[in-house]
């Protein structure tokens, strides 16, 4: 990171809502994962990995404070099991396999059941099998609505991701082993809705909300927004309370992998007016992702009419009586073969946590980096000691950021904190969900390869 990129924590109304969506009210919706084709290049695409035989994972829609039931199904040969990013749910219901639940099997379903307590955009992905699946689709967007319509006239959901296909649409591996051990290995077809810049029509004058999710295996975007008025409403699922300055192409925002951020975006008024996504990719110069098209006569709306979204239900840590642990991330002194089980390894350890690298998912009489007491609020010191970024992703609770050696870091609440090369970043949590919480890297290979654990809230 340069000085003049920044990170914060270091986007079903009328409107195009670009992946499908399923509104999902009481009662089931039975996912199904299975194989697909789609024509990512010129030519179709087979191997893929979707909820759908012919079409992206859909975005699922959900109510805060009303229950939802995700039968998943899983039709592939290999294992499976369905991760919500984000949601702070019961443990039984969070899809870590040897963790939570048994992998699922071919031909199986895993009923899962639970309420979201707080609004917002979430993502959802297998955690098992975790590489493959991931690389060859099977990422979707939840959107998760406030119980009060806060205003917009529609929204648009954008889906980032790579792709690593040859010239003739072909999956390439989907990592190596230089890859793995530096800074992921990365696609070179890069989507939004697994399209190459999609345009979406919104109404000219409109206010859309713009959620914006990398559910990629590896890469940071570095994003922008051209053209239109917007400004960031949240971050990571939650409502965005201080003032943070809007991205420009001298100083993008960089979203790792499994971290949203929500814009509110006033459309251009003049019909045909453009706001383009941006991103900066290495060694390239900006380029759009995806564009909101403006349509109609305008209705002349301004971001002024939209209030603050309500806040979610988290409590806020007693930083005066918070007990704190410390975690390193960095490259493992051994290697060995990781055991995964049914749910896939790499084959090689090169990542750690404390120095010890994880030793694979059923690896037996494997203990947590720490445990915590439910209801009391901690600091965990986060030290990154390899030269690579790592998304650090803790399932089942949120936390806010409080210190960096490198940066100021504004107090927004998070899931996923994007550590810097050399940084040192605390972070700080109530304890208030009980269970075995898995606690990674979000570069998928530096998972698989030994930069992952669990806390246990008891």
């Amino acid at each position: 990171m340069n000085r003049r990129e920044f990170l914060l924590g270091s986007t079903a109304t009328a409107g195009a809502l670009g992946l499908g969506g399923m509104e999902l009210v009481a009662g089931a919706q039975e996912l199904t994962i299975q194989p697909a084709s789609f024509a990512l290049r010129d030519q179709v695409t087979n191997g893929m990995v979707s909820l759908s035989p012919d079409a992206p994972p859909p975005v699922l829609y959900g109510r805060q404070g009303e229950v939802m039931r995700l039968p998943v199904r899983n039709t592939l040969a290999d294992y499976t099991a369905m991760h919500w990013h984000g949601l702070r749910i019961p443990n039984d219901m969070d899809g870590v396999p040897y963790l939570t639940q048994m992998p699922i099997g071919e031909g199986e379903v895993y009923d899962y059941a639970f309420t979201p307590p707080d609004a917002g955009t979430y993502w959802y992905h297998p955690h098992c099998m975790t590489m493959e699946q991931m690389a060859h689709g099977l990422t979707g967007v939840m959107v998760i609505a406030e119980p009060e319509d806060p205003g917009f006239d529609s929204e648009q959901v954008i889906n980032l991701r790579d792709f690593r296909l040859d010239e003739n649409g072909a999956f390439l591996p989907a990592y190596t082993p230089r890859g793995a051990a530096r800074a992921g290995t990365f696609g070179n077809v890069h989507t939004a809705n697994w399209l190459k810049t999609p345009v979406y029509d919104h109404g000219a004058g409109h206010l859309v909300r713009l959620r914006v999710v990398n559910t990629d295996t590896t890469r940071i975007y570095r994003l922008h927004l051209m053209g239109g008025d917007a400004k960031i409403i949240a971050w990571d699922g939650h409502p965005v309370e201080v003032e943070v300055p809007i991205p420009t192409a001298d100083a993008p925002l960089l979203v790792g992998p499994g971290q949203r951020v929500d814009f509110a975006v006033a459309m251009p008024d003049q019909e045909g007016g453009r706001v383009d996504l941006m991103a900066k990719l290495p060694g390239r110069p900006a380029q759009p992702m995806a564009t909101l098209r403006a349509v109609g006569a305008s209705v002349s709306r301004d971001l002024r009419e939209l209030g603050p979204l309500p806040a979610n239900p988290a409590a806020m840590p007693d930083l005066a009586n918070a007990d704190l642990h410390e975690f390193v991330f960095g490259w493992t002194p051994e290697g060995g073969q990781p055991d995964n089980g049914f749910c896939g390894s790499l084959g090689y350890n090169f990542w750690s946590i404390n120095r010890i690298p994880w030793p694979g998912d059923a690896a037996a009489d494997v203990g947590p980096l720490a445990t915590l007491e439910r209801g009391k609020s901690y600091v965990l010191r986060l030290r990154n000691e390899s030269p690579n970024l790592h998304p650090i992703h803790l399932h089942g609770l949120v936390f806010t950021p409080i210190k960096s050696n490198l940066r100021k870091l504004p107090p927004l609440l998070t899931d996923t904190m994007l550590l810097l090369k050399g940084e040192v970043a605390e972070i700080a949590l109530v304890a208030d969900n009980p269970g075995d919480w898995a606690f990674h890297c979000h570069v998928i290979e530096h998972q698989k390869t030994g930069l992952t654990g669990f806390i246990r809230v008891v």
